[in-house]
């Protein structure tokens, strides 16, 4: 079959003739350096098998949007055009854009004629990036010195990655460029950096532009290494340690030279098979991050460890201050002696959805400040000693189970006097005490709080909460009851409340008290039973700025910024 023939079977074709041809080399004189070669171009056929289908995928919702705005043309259907235009308009973005992702919507050109005459771009001008948000020696000089620093760590990241902003400032925070100062979080000021990274064209967002925060970004495009090694060239800069980047789909960590013992920084950039030679860990004394699990904004891609023995060795990592094993499979459980690690500052574990069990004390884990357990749906309990951190400032993944597999409850963490971002999570035996939601009131410094349910019955629905009065963002997901009448009670319309999401569940009605908080930004995602009436939430939230509305009763999809 011809490569041409059938462009879904094109990489499957390759990948057999590939797999002919290896074999034919090898009879006739196997060559270790140039099977190695053949090993990548496999490891990369690989990584593209699906790639024709997922575009095939693209072009159809692409396809879709027009014979919608086709068929409301063909119509004359005024009133459909009008209120859907600014979604209608950002779905065909979108959809170009996963298609094309250089492609420049610039929506304060004025240079289109509105009568029916030409657009001054030609279609070359339109798929390139407007030249002036190349960037610059001039740039760079620009920068503060903690921004420069930043800058240079994300040249781990591959050529035109999608970053994801919380996984680059932890990243920062595990590399010492940022901490708490006398009056700003870490966190706090990686947003600064992002800002002035995005302010002095060094980065751009990934999203559509409408939404309110930049979550995702990547380096401008351009030749930045090439403009930061001419730097480096310039200044004679004396570069640390380099990351050991693991870069190849296959990885057997281990066998260091004598150079890697000052190594800081092990980072996972695209390997899925992790193995790891006996004590990989004895030599590497010094390391400081250590990011094995998923970087990558979606979670296609795959990893997992050959064992999970490897883990045993980390004690040795005296060290460490950050450690992510997101997404990673076949880990079951993290021995004791993880909680050794006196010195770590952020522990990931998102997503690794075979990890049943965690230590069952943690408490000597003081320096910790960010625990990360999110979307581990085996986990059957918390450790202990929770309670005890009093550095947390980030806590994403709380179970709420039985008193006997979570013996510490929300009362207890209330001693968190730094904690800032709280996730709840009620599995499926959770045993709710009375009042316990309540205590929420008491979180003096969190401003995000999440919670979701794991479970579908209604009465989990009628838990009574008082959220703190310093709340910014409220996130309900998978909410079992339809209504939040009987579930907030008055002490928690006194936040400040302004961004609330509402993702999955049975809601079919939204609580008139809801007007008490100060909504700027709503979103609301997957909510079958809900019929949502843009007059009424404008009614209901007097204060709302940006609305994201995502399959609901009566909507498939709304973006909008508003304004009074």
């Amino acid at each position: 079959m011809s490569i041409r023939t059938n462009k879904m079977k094109a990489v499957a074709v390759l990948m057999k003739q590939l797999t002919t041809a290896r074999r034919k080399f090898d009879e006739s004189g196997r060559d270790e350096s140039f099977d190695g070669e053949l090993e990548k171009l496999r490891s990369v056929l690989n990584k593209i098998k699906d790639v024709f289908m997922e575009v095939k995928k693209k072009e159809e919702k692409l396809l879709d949007t027009l014979a919608e705005v086709y068929d409301h043309l063909r119509r004359l259907n005024r009133r459909k055009l009008h209120e859907d235009m600014h979604s209608i308009c950002e779905s065909i973005r979108d959809s170009a854009l996963m298609l094309l992702p250089t492609l420049v919507f610039d929506d304060s050109s004025k240079d289109e004629d509105h009568k029916g005459g030409k657009i001054s771009h030609s279609s070359e001008e339109l798929v390139q990036p407007h030249h002036q948000n190349n960037w610059t020696v001039e740039d760079y000089y620009l920068l503060h010195d903690r921004f420069k620093r930043c800058l240079w760590s994300l040249l781990i990241f591959p050529v035109n990655a999608v970053i994801r902003k919380r996984n680059a400032i932890n990243l920062w925070i595990g590399e010492g460029l940022i901490g708490n100062t006398y009056n700003k979080t870490a966190e706090k000021e990686g947003e600064d950096v992002i800002d002035d990274l995005l302010k002095c064209n060094m980065i751009v967002r990934c999203d559509n532009g409408k939404g309110p925060f930049v979550n995702r970004f990547r380096i401008l495009p351009g030749d930045p290494r090439g403009v930061l090694n001419l730097i480096r060239d310039l200044e004679n800069i004396k570069s640390s340690p380099s990351p050991l980047q693991l870069d190849i789909k296959n990885v057997t960590v281990g066998r260091f030279d004598a150079k890697d013992h000052t190594l800081r920084n092990i980072f996972n950039i695209g390997a899925s098979y992790l193995n790891f030679r006996p004590q990989w860990a004895t030599e590497l004394r010094n390391l400081e991050v250590l990011q094995l699990g998923r970087w990558q904004d979606s979670a296609l891609h795959h990893i997992e460890v050959g064992s999970q023995e490897f883990l045993k060795d980390l004690r040795y990592l005296e060290e460490l201050k950050y450690l992510s094993l997101r997404g990673i499979s076949r880990i079951f459980e993290l021995p004791s002696s993880i909680a050794e690690l006196e010195k770590l500052l952020i522990l990931d574990v998102k997503a690794c959805h075979n990890l049943e069990r965690l230590p069952d004390d943690i408490s000597s884990m003081k320096s910790l400040t960010h625990l990360i357990m999110s979307e581990c749906w085996l986990l059957e309990g918390m450790p202990k000693g929770i309670e005890n951190l009093s550095n947390l400032e980030v806590l994403k993944g709380f179970l709420i189970s039985t008193p006997e597999k979570t013996p510490c409850r929300i009362s207890d963490l209330v001693n968190l006097r730094k904690l800032r971002r709280l996730s709840i999570r009620i599995g499926s035996e959770a045993q709710i005490r009375d009042g316990e939601f309540e205590n929420l009131k008491y979180f003096s410094a969190l401003e995000h709080l999440k919670i979701s349910w794991s479970v579908s019955d209604p009465k989990y629905g009628y838990i009574r909460v008082i959220l703190p009065p310093s709340l910014i963002k409220l996130h309900l997901e998978c909410f079992p009851g339809n209504s939040f009448v009987d579930c907030f009670m008055p002490g928690s319309y006194d936040s400040g409340l302004s961004e609330l999401n509402i993702t999955g569940g049975k809601l079919e009605s939204m609580n008139p008290s809801m007007l008490l908080w100060k909504v700027k930004i709503l979103r609301l995602k997957y909510l079958k039973q809900l019929h949502v009436n843009m007059d009424d939430l404008k009614a209901c939230f007097p204060g709302l700025k940006y609305v994201q509305i995502k399959q609901t009763s009566n909507v498939s999809y709304i973006e909008r910024e508003l304004n009074f």
